[in-house]
């Protein structure tokens, strides 16, 4: 899309919208970071360690080089909780949803940036798209937080701390974040059902998109009715639940590192909420460092596969995962085109879902021997680390704060491509559109 105003031409491109508002909130995170009230540090904190920070709280990562907990003061923390919000809203939407109230008017440009984020509805519904998404996100935000909050006051906290620790996990945990404010991250509270509970179901919530929501608040008895998004949604979301909890549990059932030393009722609770953190959420409420590198492998695939298309999560997408599977599924089959629920999947959906598996799974084997060549890290443990950090999880076996500054800068890129969209990035580097007026003689290769 290019605008036009007398001579000058204005690139108005909505995916560089998005990239550059990304860049914008993580600058201007780092720069109020390096406040000395920020931190507990004396002085102003390093300038890398607020870069990485911010990086991670705006892309909803959760991977952190020092102690949320001890190193941030309660204004530093603050800060992270404000831009963890706005990267799980979305810059741009956020941006637009700024302008309809002050202006009540949103340009086409911006309503194109804003879908872009959203991979919502069609340019027309985005009025309508903003305002639901920011009334979800404060219903489940609240939700979640009431019940952390009681549950912590309940265990003998202050209600002023209990009310803010809840507040921020359950900001953190719909966001798909995975910051705590626990040095050990939920290792604490591994023995708290309602805790570990509200957690999950806020990452689950988070992570199926505003797009499935809004379609399932629009027809909630009408399964029929639902569309293909949703369906794919919902299946791949539900059967990645289920394998990811009975593998992991079925593996780390006997290691006295990590569930093998909790009673049998923790060990279902803790394997349960294994199988849901890898879906970019960044929680543990176990040590990865002690896990068997089966289940780290495992939970790289998890992680990988991600959450749903237009959500706070990232990762290749559940939808885009699906689309694959049904590709390879069609052709064993022999089928011409494939297709689920009784619909067909476009080639165009097809090639996309390519495309973006492609580029994704060769950034993250980049990233992985860049890793393992600058910081010396084993393959398991450089793999573990790129993925989350593409996927957005946040999930670490303890090396994040040992990386020196040249594994700091290959993940920060990492985080945000895996947020905006290895896609949408390069779209928005290359803003070059072709469109071909004919069409080339046909000629089949020979495959395999």
């Amino acid at each position: 899309m290019i605008i036009r105003r007398g001579r000058a031409r204005i690139p108005g491109h909505p995916a560089r919208a998005v990239v550059g508002a990304f860049l914008a909130a993580i600058l201007a995170g780092a720069g109020l970071l390096c406040i000395p009230a920020a931190s507990h540090a004396p002085g102003s904190p390093p300038f890398e360690a607020a870069l990485f920070t911010a990086t991670s709280a705006v892309t909803v990562t959760g991977l952190a080089t020092v102690d949320t907990a001890t190193f941030w003061t309660p204004f530093g923390q603050l800060v992270i909780l404000v831009l963890i919000q706005l990267g799980g809203l979305g810059i741009v939407t956020s941006a637009s949803l700024l302008i309809l109230v002050a202006s009540d008017r949103l340009g086409l440009r911006r309503r194109l940036a804003a879908q872009a984020e959203t991979q919502a509805m069609p340019v027309h519904d985005i009025r309508r798209v903003i305002v639901t998404i920011v009334v979800l996100s404060a219903a489940f935000e609240a939700v979640a937080t009431a019940v952390l909050t009681t549950d912590l006051w309940l265990r003998g906290q202050p209600f002023a701390t209990a009310l803010w620790e809840g507040a921020f996990h359950a900001v953190s945990a719909f966001n798909n974040a995975g910051f705590s404010l626990y040095s050990d991250g939920l290792v604490g509270v591994a023995a708290d059902a309602w805790f570990l509970a509200t957690v999950a179901v806020a990452v689950i919530a988070g992570g199926l998109g505003f797009p499935v929501w809004m379609d399932l608040a629009r027809r909630p008895r009408e399964p029929g009715r639902w569309s293909l998004h949703t369906k794919l949604t919902l299946a791949t979301t539900a059967a990645l639940l289920v394998i990811g909890t009975v593998v992991l549990t079925a593996i780390e059932w006997g290691n006295e590192r990590t569930l093998g030393a909790m009673p049998a009722s923790e060990r279902l609770l803790n394997g349960v909420f294994a199988g849901v953190t890898p879906r970019t959420a960044g929680f543990n409420s176990i040590d990865y460092g002690e896990a068997d590198p089966s289940a780290l492998l495992v939970t790289d695939m998890l992680m990988f596969a991600g959450g749903g298309s237009g959500s706070t999560a990232g990762g290749l997408k559940v939808t885009t995962l699906a689309i694959l599977f049904l590709v390879v599924w069609a052709e064993l089959r022999g089928d011409r085109e494939p297709s689920a629920f009784g619909r067909r999947i476009p080639v165009v959906s097809a090639r996309q879902a390519l495309t973006v598996a492609v580029l994704s799974i060769n950034l993250v084997v980049l990233a992985t021997v860049a890793l393992m060549l600058t910081n010396g890290l084993e393959l398991s443990a450089a793999l573990f680390e790129a993925v989350s950090a593409f996927a957005t999880v946040g999930l670490s076996t303890g090396v994040t704060p040992d990386l020196d500054l040249a594994g700091q800068f290959i993940l920060m890129p990492l985080m945000l491509i895996g947020r905006v969209g290895p896609v949408t990035l390069f779209v928005a580097l290359v803003l070059r559109e072709r469109r071909l007026l004919y069409s080339r003689p046909e000629e089949r290769p020979l495959v395999g």
